[in-house]
């Protein structure tokens, strides 16, 4: 007998009912010194703004470090210590934000979950003016879908996930749904 690959989950709309937490999309205190608005948009296929998304943030601290103690996923327990992790869910623009600092790296990381995704898609949401090899190594026109701009609130990242404009998604072995 031979065994197929299956999909690894479906992963909304139901997701709204048990990931989102108190003050999920703060990385840290709004007014905190440094603090900066990250937000955007979550494009559908159509164009249409998706309403039912959830985007997680992973990011190094405004020094570049990247913080791997124990625990650091619950603010709960620590709710004056940067952790790097954040998440938002979309309203019915298909809006997010999120609270945090400029990551002393080049990017944020981030994860989409969206209604009739089979698995998250992994992307990055990269600083203007700043580049490292994987950003290099695209197309002009590829790069800017993952490059922030500026704008008086902070800065924005725009996530299109099918059509003329869809972002840059990255796939990492442990993640593709095949066997490692």
């Amino acid at each position: 007998m031979s065994l197929i690959p299956t999909a690894g989950q479906t992963v909304g709309p139901f997701f709204g009912y048990a990931l989102p937490f108190p003050h999920d999309n703060e990385l840290v205190a709004p007014g905190s010194p440094g603090a900066v608005t990250l937000r955007g948009v979550v494009y559908d296929g159509a164009g249409d703004p998706v309403p039912d998304a959830i985007l997680e943030l992973w990011q190094a601290d405004a020094a570049g470090d990247v913080v791997q103690q124990q625990g650091s996923l619950r603010r709960e327990q620590m709710p004056s210590v940067f952790t790097g992790f954040g998440r938002a869910s979309t309203d019915a623009d298909g809006r997010y934000s999120f609270i945090t600092v400029v990551p002393g790296a080049p990017f944020f990381a981030m994860t989409v979950f969206a209604r009739g995704l089979l698995n998250r898609l992994f992307t990055r949401a990269y600083l203007p003016g700043s580049t490292d090899p994987f950003l290099e190594q695209l197309e002009a026109d590829r790069r800017s879908t993952l490059r922030t701009t500026r704008d008086e609130t902070g800065l924005v990242f725009d996530v299109h996930l099918q059509g003329a404009r869809e972002t840059v998604f990255l796939t990492y072995p442990r993640h593709s749904g095949q066997p490692a």
